[in-house]
């Protein structure tokens, strides 16, 4: 048995060594996923809710990483709690569906569904899934890292605004 782990490994590295020797991408096991640290991702999420409370709106901010996941979350004094889901919602839609057809909003999202012909698809709800107006991509060095969602302002134009006007104060850090 230890005899047949050691010709694997042999031939492993064998391949691996040819791989880079061609210049061929060989598949490593290992997958890197950049997103915002902890202090960046608190920091536009306050920003987030502060621009909004400049303006009278009370709400909620979430930044999400590509898999969802939430890595910062702010519900500002008053802010109605049904926001914390929608905001949630918002920035998970974006994280999921918007890198897959360059989409840097759910507004992009909503707009591109609102277009498209009727069907005759059932259409079934996704969990977490929603096309209101309200988030916007993260992004760093071209490629979208997660999305910041806002919600509770009386319109989601509002929301996307105080996010814009939130990513536009720490755009520079995001490298």
């Amino acid at each position: 048995m230890r005899l047949a782990f050691l010709a694997l490994m042999s031939v492993a590295a064998s391949v691996h060594a040819q791989g880079v020797a061609t210049g061929v991408v060989t598949t490593q096991g290992v997958v890197t996923m950049h997103k915002l640290s902890a202090a960046l991702a608190n920091e536009l999420v306050g920003e987030s809710v502060r621009e909004c409370m400049q303006k009278g709106y009370k709400v909620v901010a979430v930044v999400v990483d590509l898999d969802g996941v939430r890595q910062a979350l702010l519900r500002g004094d008053g802010a109605p709690v049904h926001s914390l889901d929608n905001a949630f919602y918002k920035a998970y839609t974006l994280a999921s569906m918007g890198p897959a057809r360059n989409e840097e909003s759910t507004r992009q999202i909503a707009d591109r569904l609102a277009k498209a012909p009727p069907s005759t698809v059932p259409v079934f709800p996704l969990p977490n899934i929603t096309y209101a107006q309200g988030a916007i991509a993260i992004v760093a060095n071209g490629q979208t890292i997660g999305a910041l969602g806002v919600s509770g302002a009386p319109g989601g134009q509002f929301d996307e605004e105080c996010a814009r006007a939130a990513m536009a104060k720490v755009r520079e850090r995001i490298k």
